[in-house]
């Protein structure tokens, strides 16, 4: 059962304020960050808290006053604001399932073609373009951090840095294998074709997490390629850096220096080797390896269907959706609700 105390929320944040000003207290970098990172949270859940409350009861008063009245009009336009008001509460609620520690931070969101060929190149550029409506959609910003074209058609990796409030909480649930299924634009016989293209995300998380030594990287430069603005293809301005130990690659090509892409990939590399460090290293690596090593049947965590019917569905919540044409056009809600709902990505902070 999902519960809201704002009177214990407010201690906390009372305390945590208490906390931050005692003297000594932003000696420890890591420990000071974390904290004002939790007072934000908890300063957003109650603002969302009392924006839903008065809401409410300002339509409940005046939805009262106007049926006492028998204002017709009043009454429809009460009724036109109730949309919003359950937004803001639906809102509420999901802050609520966002229990990871990291849930607040923003996020890095990777897209990998897997079997199906050109179509699968093709699907991984749809995904691409799904999930960036999707963020315009929520008021996430979107940065495009790297991006690999394939030669006839489509991508075959592509990463985007998610910027908002509980972007990681929102987006972790993608993490899995999407399926296509549809006549393929790419097949002179207009066959059926099924296509895979994986998605992963990890949070964005301090650099202070996690120390790398030099001397475990190999850092290489090459020239960008697609669109970026006139350096591209002109100097081997891109960066891709391996972590030797892990086998880790990281790359980045959207900025306008070999300086600003390295230190944006450093920045990938950090939040990479921190989750696989919360998550026991070793054994978290084998696990995420083998999953991407199989983008193909029987893996898929939802299946996208343009024929021979047009449905999206959800494997593991059962959520299916016959507008494909809108979920592919970013709206997503109704399957990161499911997720979010079934505790699906969730864990230990």
């Amino acid at each position: 059962m999902i519960t809201f105390d704002p009177v214990e929320i407010e201690a906390e944040v009372a305390h945590l304020e208490g906390a931050m000003s005692t003297p000594g207290f932003w000696d420890d970098r890591q420990r000071a960050a974390a904290s004002s990172r939790e007072l934000d949270r908890l300063r957003s859940r109650l603002s969302r808290f009392r924006r839903a409350q008065e809401e409410v009861e300002e339509i409940s008063l005046l939805f009262e006053m106007a049926s006492e009245a028998g204002d017709d009009d009043e009454l429809r336009r009460l009724e036109s604001r109730l949309p919003e008001a359950e937004a803001i509460l639906a809102e509420l609620r999901r802050t609520q399932l966002y229990a990871d520690a990291h849930d607040p931070a923003d996020c890095y969101l990777s897209i990998n073609a897997g079997a199906g060929g050109t179509d699968s190149h093709d699907w991984a550029s749809m995904l691409l373009r799904m999930y960036v409506r999707f963020c315009e959609r929520t008021g996430f910003t979107a940065k495009m951090l790297e991006v690999s074209p394939a030669e006839e058609a489509g991508l075959r990796s592509a990463t985007l840095e998610v910027s908002g409030e509980y972007a990681y909480g929102r987006l972790k649930t993608e993490i899995g294998v999407h399926r296509l299924v549809r006549i393929s634009p790419f097949d002179s016989a207009h066959r059926r074709h099924t296509s895979f293209a994986a998605v992963s995300v990890i949070p964005v998380l301090e650099e202070e997490v996690v120390e790398i030594d030099p001397d475990d990287l190999r850092i290489d430069t090459y020239r960008s390629s697609g669109a970026g603005g006139q350096h591209v293809n002109v100097t081997d301005s891109a960066v891709r850096i391996t972590h030797l130990p892990t086998g880790i690659v990281v790359s980045c090509q959207n900025e306008r220096s070999q300086h600003q892409n390295k230190e944006t990939a450093m920045r990938v590399l950090h939040s990479r080797l921190g989750e696989l460090l919360r998550e026991q290293q070793a054994e978290k690596l084998e696990e995420l390896h083998g999953e991407q090593s199989k983008i193909e049947w029987g893996s898929q965590i939802r299946s996208y269907v343009l024929h021979p019917y047009r449905m999206a569905k959800d494997h593991r919540t059962e959520v299916e959706v016959g507008d494909v044409d809108s979920v592919l056009d970013g709206d997503l809600d109704r399957f990161l609700d499911a997720a979010l709902e079934a505790g699906i990505g969730a864990k230990p902070g």
